[in-house]
């Protein structure tokens, strides 16, 4: 059982999606993530470095085109085969970079097929300011992420996929619970870690996957206001949410690159994560 110290476990049981409204701007939002990354650099993380459960096959795949350009993400499964359940991997601000690849192999090391996709479209940062280039970028062009992201479900259920999930960290978190909104019917199981929310229930009405929320009381991006917010928008909704909040733990305490990691915090978080996925995806 999880110590008070360690975390307050926020959970709401729900049952059940994203218009493009939600509490603050873009412009805020990236605007905080800036002081949160304030001295932050994408190096790999402890989570980055913990090898696959079991050996993996992967490789750089092209998942999709858009308007004549190829997008590029990195795709991991099981060395005895594809699995019918496969993972959408969206990146944190940084962008795909080796410590994203490295979850992705993690996944597929759990039986699980896992795409990471590349939102920046080729864009790799390498400090703050690059990341929020990047992150900027993106902001001006939500439906061609929107779409890229569409293409990446499509290609794993070509693959094989069944039943598909996605999880993202950060900037890849919020896009992750945009992915739920967006595509109900195409996603079976939502992870979001510390990612934007919106807490207004008409916005999340669509969602009709079950979601895993992570968040750290200590992140001055996403406030534990906010979280209880958007806990409470879910609960009204009767949607089939989990919601935990890990004292002491600050923004990107999870992430696969950066120097924020929380290990106590970090591995309960993976291992909920792991266990999520495993009661709705397979």
């Amino acid at each position: 059982m999880m110590s008070r110290a360690l975390a307050t476990a926020v959970i709401v049981l729900v049952a059940a999606g994203l218009s493009a409204v939600e509490p603050t701007s873009q412009e805020e939002y990236i605007s905080s993530l800036e002081r949160e990354h304030a001295t932050d650099a994408p190096v790999a993380s402890p989570a980055a470095r913990v090898e696959p459960n079991a050996e993996v096959v992967t490789a750089e795949v092209v998942y999709t085109e858009l308007d004549g350009k190829q997008l590029t993400g990195f795709v991991a499964h099981p060395a005895s085969g594809v699995p019918a359940s496969g993972i959408i991997v969206i990146h944190e601000w940084w962008g795909l970079n080796d410590n994203i690849r490295a979850m992705t192999r993690r996944l597929a090391g759990e039986g699980y097929i896992a795409l990471a996709v590349d939102l920046y479209e080729g864009g790799l940062a390498t400090d703050r300011d690059a990341a929020a280039g990047l992150a900027r970028e993106v902001a001006e062009r939500p439906e061609r992420v929107m779409e890229n992201l569409r293409q990446a479900i499509a290609h794993l259920r070509q693959e094989g996929a069944e039943n598909v999930g996605v999880i993202g960290w950060c900037f890849g978190g919020g896009w992750s619970l945009r992915t739920g909104l967006s595509v109900p019917d195409e996603v079976d199981a939502v992870v979001l870690y510390y990612g934007r929310v919106t807490t207004d229930p008409a916005d999340l009405e669509p969602l009709t996957a079950p979601l895993l929320g992570i968040f750290g009381a200590e992140d001055g991006g996403i406030p534990v206001a906010t979280v209880r917010e958007f806990q409470t928008s879910l609960d009204s909704l009767g949607k089939n949410a989990s919601i935990f909040i890990y004292e002491g733990a600050e923004h990107a305490f999870a992430n696969p690159s950066g120097t924020r990691y929380n290990k106590h915090a970090a591995e309960d978080a993976w291992g909920k994560t792991l266990n999520f996925f495993a009661q709705h995806l397979r």
